[in-house]
């Protein structure tokens, strides 16, 4: 397979840059629409007098079924067809979802489009992860990816910002509603502006989804890359819904507050980690292939401390300034991350390859994270009161640390996994 060519463009509809910069804002809209329940879970608890397994469960578990289940069909559709095609459809579907959201009249119906808002965004990532693959050369696909990726940050913030002044000024509703029509907006725009790049074989004719599975299942890395994003999505997703909740409770800041000091961490830490990751790894990685998982692991490891006198701290200042460098650690691994996870295959299999890494990154992280957070709360609220959430956060940071150490074992094994196809 190392002497495999990769079948770069012949021709693009769309210069890179442009290319780059509407998946960015696709991706944005997929961390908007996701992240914004987070800072809307006060007013929604309280509407459907719900706990915070309930809330667990709204924001993770019903979201990941399907969004990790449909993700490999749509990738294996966006690999056989036209990927920009997917990526249009995927965001017209988690965008309506989202809006119906605000209309939802029962706990029941909020969850059944939270399912929807899942489904759609399977189609989204793994697509738009091939797509770059295609149109950035090897020696910049970690930078691209990692300027990609800028979306969980900024989509994130976005949501948390918007929705808690929104849902302060409004109502918790109108917040799903208004950000709901807006992807609806970008959608056709979208199909406008990308164009399909003209690659030199079809790949639909090339790519069996059995054959990607058999190639990837041989590969230790695969597994403990895999595995290592899982554990720290546990985190990532757990912290990204659950801190809006405990900066109210813990230090008791209002809506719009929350937002602010959450949007904050997201944007400042999230852009400058996010960053970093990248054009570390490709400036590393040209030399030894172990540093694209090398790089995220010592970000992890050196995370957590900081992460944990964060939490414990009592002062709403000191706690931003605590949370900043981890919160831009934690970001480090998607760039080299999703760049090895390509190297893994040959380029027609990137889009499936691209799926069955999200399938188990997000059915454990997405899935597990906030719903064994909020259920690890409800366990401890008898005994600490608002306190638990405190330290049920705290509990979760282990998985960090786990993270760090399957991501330093697939290290060793990067190089021989590799496939060269530039």
């Amino acid at each position: 397979m190392a002497g495999e060519h990769d079948p770069t463009p012949v021709r693009s509809g769309s210069r890179p840059g442009i290319v780059l910069a509407m998946l960015l804002l696709v991706y944005s809209f997929n961390f908007l629409d996701r992240q914004i329940v987070s800072i809307l879970a006060a007013p929604i608890k309280a509407e459907f007098a719900l706990s915070d397994k309930q809330l667990g469960l709204l924001g993770g578990l019903a979201f990941a079924i399907l969004y990790s289940t449909m993700g490999i069909p749509l990738g294996l559709l966006a690999d056989r067809t036209r990927r920009t095609w997917v990526i249009t459809g995927s965001l017209a579907l988690w965008s309506g979802f989202t809006a119906l959201c605000g209309a939802a009249g029962s706990f029941g119906q909020l969850l059944a489009f939270r399912v929807g808002v899942g489904v759609g965004e399977a189609g989204g990532v793994a697509p738009s992860y091939a797509l770059i693959g295609d149109v950035f050369p090897a020696r910049r696909r970690a930078r691209a990816l990692a300027i990609y990726s800028l979306g969980i940050p900024i989509g994130s913030a976005l949501g948390v910002l918007f929705g808690g002044y929104v849902a302060a000024l409004v109502s918790w509703r109108a917040a799903f509603l208004w950000v709901g029509l807006a992807g609806l907006v970008v959608a056709p725009v979208f199909a406008l502006v990308v164009k399909e790049p003209v690659r030199r074989a079809p790949a639909g004719e090339r790519v069996r989804v059995g054959a990607v599975f058999a190639l990837l299942a041989a590969k230790p890395s695969f597994w403990l890359l895999s595995c290592g994003a899982a554990s720290s999505s546990m985190v990532g997703y757990g912290l990204a819904f659950w801190l809006p909740s405990l900066l109210r409770r813990s230090f008791d800041l209002d809506l719009p507050a929350t937002g602010r000091f959450f949007a904050g961490l997201l944007l400042i830490g999230g852009t400058i980690g996010m960053f970093g990751g990248g054009w570390l790894a490709d400036r590393l990685g040209g030399r030894d292939k172990g540093a694209y998982a090398r790089v995220p692991a010592i970000a992890y490891l050196i995370a957590v401390p900081l992460f944990v006198a964060g939490v414990l701290s009592r002062s709403p200042g000191i706690a931003f300034a605590l949370f900043l460098i981890p919160q831009g650690l934690a970001y480090v691994w998607l760039g080299p991350i999703l760049t090895a996870v390509q190297h893994l295959v040959p380029p027609p299999m990137r889009a499936t390859a691209s799926a069955s890494f999200l399938t188990i990154n997000n059915l454990i992280g997405v899935g597990f994270g906030t719903l064994a957070i909020g259920a690890l709360s409800d366990a401890l609220t008898p005994s600490l009161g608002n306190e638990a959430l405190r330290w049920a956060v705290i509990a979760s940071l282990g998985f960090y640390a786990l993270a760090g150490v399957l991501m330093l074992i697939a290290s060793r094994y990067l190089t021989r996994d590799w496939v060269e196809a530039d």
